[in-house]
């Protein structure tokens, strides 16, 4: 890696964390700058917009969580285990990856109504991480640990819905029992899904 392509991660790396804490509408090359120690001039040469700078934060922060949370659940065994796996690098990414806050339920929130490429992004981003659950869950389906009329994409949204609620509960609400209640939401869910014995 070349010593500007290293300065780019470096940049790229504060970004998120400080979109995490602000959002990326508050993401600016200014308050990157102040964040960085580094010249607002030397930080636009490598960006040139404000657009572009947050896209490119989507992309890494897309691109860490697919290392940190799908990756490692793939290597669980196929059906329940691989989407309890799943569950817990999600756990582990919301509370210790990004400890100011998940930058994709806050740009959710920020963006819904924003048209333009930085929404599109991550609208992108949003449902191709809703596939991955319902594929992951698919593959219990297959090896015959879930119904075989169970719906994936249903499951996906209910589980992305519980990890919704968690966010709201445990950072907004302060709630200690906030991951016990998503657990046991995770369990009824899978519970429902199961082959009767």
């Amino acid at each position: 890696m070349s010593k500007g392509e290293l300065t780019r991660q470096t940049i790229v790396d504060a970004a998120t964390r400080v979109a995490s804490r602000v959002g990326l509408g508050g993401l600016t090359i200014g308050s990157l700058a102040a964040d960085t120690g580094l010249s607002k001039s030397g930080l636009f040469a490598h960006f040139n917009s404000k657009e572009s700078l947050q896209l490119q934060v989507l992309d890494h922060a897309s691109a860490r969580f697919v290392d940190l949370v799908v990756r490692p659940a793939l290597k669980a065994p196929r059906g329940e285990p691989r989407v309890r796996e799943l569950f817990d690098h999600w756990f582990a990414w919301c509370r210790d990856e990004l400890s100011a806050g998940c930058l994709f339920v806050a740009a959710a929130t920020e963006l819904d109504d924003q048209p333009g490429p930085v929404r599109d992004q991550l609208a992108k981003v949003q449902r191709d991480w809703l596939e991955t659950i319902a594929t992951v869950f698919a593959t219990g389906i297959s090896e015959g640990q879930f119904r075989a009329d169970a719906d994936p994409e249903q499951f996906a949204q209910d589980l992305y819905g519980v990890m919704l609620a968690y966010h709201h509960a445990s950072r907004l609400l302060d709630d200690p029992r906030a991951e016990q209640r998503a657990r046991r939401a995770l369990d009824r869910l899978l519970e429902a899904a199961r082959v009767p014995s």
